[in-house]
């Protein structure tokens, strides 16, 4: 069963369609560790998983995938994303980690920061060739809030569409529930 996440997409919206409050390149580059909680038809457990932005996205980063999506659909959005230089990575203890393209950040309501991070899904020979319905999920979208103390908690949507309808970015997850991300530690890198 798909739901979709019109809460969630609200975020997107304010990070993605909303010029920054600030240059994104003029924040540090931070690495993140959060519990992952799954509950979902996708399998349930919990992990450990380490999110790494070396970088943030610019403006005009940002300004050419809303584009791409706004004017083309996901797409080009997703083509977009893939010619993207990598802004970090994300990786849980067991796993190699695989590049993200897209990290950007504002202030929050609370003197906090909201952070969305996006990618394209790494897909697998096997699914490739075989072409399941995961197939049309090729997004990973991470969505966290982060404190002025550091801790935060967030949401990660691994398998997702992207689309938009009267200006507005839904997400589609094709599992019944993102991905909870709990108990988030934001570190500066060293």
């Amino acid at each position: 069963m798909r739901m979709k996440y019109l809460a969630a997409a609200a975020a997107c919206v304010a990070l993605l369609m909303t010029p920054g409050v600030q240059a994104q390149s003029n924040f540090p580059p931070e690495e993140f560790q959060a519990i992952a909680i799954a509950n979902n038809n996708l399998g349930s457990g919990a992990g450990r998983v380490d999110i790494r932005v070396t970088r943030w996205s610019s403006e005009a980063e940002r300004d050419r995938l809303v584009s791409a999506l706004v004017d083309k659909g996901a797409d080009e959005l997703l083509k977009e994303l893939i010619k993207a230089k990598a802004v970090g990575y994300i990786k849980t203890p067991d796993s190699l980690g695989y590049d993200l393209h897209f990290a950007s950040q504002r202030p929050g309501e609370d003197g906090g920061r909201d952070i969305v991070i996006a990618t394209d899904r790494p897909i697998g020979f096997w699914e490739a060739s075989n072409r399941p319905r995961t197939i049309d999920y090729p997004f990973t979208v991470i969505q966290m809030h982060i404190g002025k103390d550091g801790k935060g908690k967030g949401t990660m949507s691994y398998a997702t569409k992207i689309r938009v309808i009267d200006r507005t970015i839904e997400l589609e997850n094709f599992a019944t529930a993102p991905v909870m991300l709990t108990e988030i530690e934001a570190r500066p890198i060293k």
